[in-house]
């Protein structure tokens, strides 16, 4: 079933970036669950993936550095102090240099997007209008042998410029759900991109796994703006329809997760701790339906886990299914380098229950 729609990243390769001196994943699935303890490094890989997608869009990068609080100390154009975001927090060890870029991507060496960061006081003697110099106010990124350079001052926020266009290259399609409930906002916008097609039945459907046939009908009102715009839902046993968050955050994040997976179409759909919010009793039908949704709309899902539960559910899911899924374990080494602890088909259930270290 690969064969028609190709995995963006049938397997994985992340060095110098972060957390991640060097990792490789032999095999990544349609959808491929994470493990491991706490600060292995599993959220990092999600922002590598991220960051892969966009291929290195600075602003992304940027965000990524202010959601993790990678900030340094700057001053603006007027002399005023400012937060800004620190980029040498994004390279292994923090010591960026061009002889090591960071490469995220396939293992195949030649369709790696590599990322080189350097800053003031690692300037070069190249000429700046060279293509394959580095000052100090250079990002350069290169992906499939051809390089595009991103401008910026460190004493600015996060002005840009990309000397190739994008078209070379152009994104892939990237939605990223964090361990947290997923506010109307982000809801709002989800919907709007399945608005009036099948895949709003699809939506009531996902709530059932929860409540069965009490839900009958789902929509979002309120203002044109989105900040004002929440769920509702018509259920059998109340006679006015009620905000779906009073359902509590289950019903959130199904549903959250079920409208990413329809707004990820022909991208990744990122999934940090994906059992929140999700009860035991359903992770079966959760992963089937992950599952069978990323086969339908060509999404490549990758998700992290904390729970022995979800670990199970997942396994269970991919047994009865023909979708690809794979799992596997991150360690880290006393010498701080990780290990990759993959699971072969055959022995997937057998990993849900052999005492697979997820925390």
């Amino acid at each position: 079933m690969e064969n028609d729609n190709p995995l963006h990243l049938p397997d994985l390769h992340i060095s110098g970036f972060r957390g991640i001196q060097s990792l490789d994943v032999n095999r990544l699935g349609r959808v491929t669950l994470i493990a491991g303890k706490n600060g292995v490094g599993k959220t990092t890989l999600l922002d590598a993936i991220r960051v892969y997608a966009s291929r290195g869009n600075f602003n992304l990068i940027a965000d990524i550095l202010r959601a993790r609080e990678d900030l340094t100390m700057s001053f603006d154009e007027e002399g005023n102090e400012v937060l800004i975001p620190d980029f040498e927090s994004l390279v292994y060890g923090r010591v960026p240099s061009p002889d090591f870029p960071i490469a995220i991507g396939p293992k195949d060496a030649e369709r790696q997007l590599r990322i080189v960061i350097q800053t003031n006081h690692h300037q070069a003697d190249t000429p700046a209008d060279d293509s394959s110099s580095f000052d100090g106010n250079r990002i350069v990124r290169e992906f499939l042998g051809k390089r595009h350079e991103l401008r910026s001052s460190i004493s600015a926020l996060i002005p840009y410029s990309p000397r190739l266009p994008d078209r070379f290259h152009p994104a892939i399609t990237c939605e990223a759900i964090g361990p947290d409930v997923i506010d109307n906002p982000t809801m709002a916008s989800f919907w709007d991109g399945i608005a009036l097609t099948d895949y709003e039945d699809r939506a009531v459907q996902t709530l059932r796994l929860i409540y069965g046939d009490e839900i009958e009908r789902l929509a979002f009102i309120g203002l044109d703006t989105p900040y004002k715009r929440r769920a509702i839902v018509k259920t059998r046993s109340q006679k006015k329809p009620v905000p779906l968050r009073n359902m509590g955050d289950g019903a959130l994040r199904m549903l959250g997760v079920a409208l990413a997976l329809a707004n990820s179409r022909d991208g990744f759909l990122l999934l940090d701790e994906a059992e929140n919010g999700i009860h035991h009793s359903i992770q079966h039908a959760y992963w089937r339906m992950v599952l069978e949704t990323a086969q339908k709309y060509n999404v490549q899902v990758l998700a992290t886990t904390h729970s022995f539960d979800c670990v199970r559910g997942f396994a269970h899911a991919v047994e009865d299914s023909v979708i690809k899924g794979v799992f596997f374990r991150l360690e880290k080494r006393s010498d701080g380098s990780m290990r990759v602890v993959e699971y072969p088909d055959e022995s997937l259930i057998i990993a849900a229950y052999d005492g697979t270290e997820v925390r």
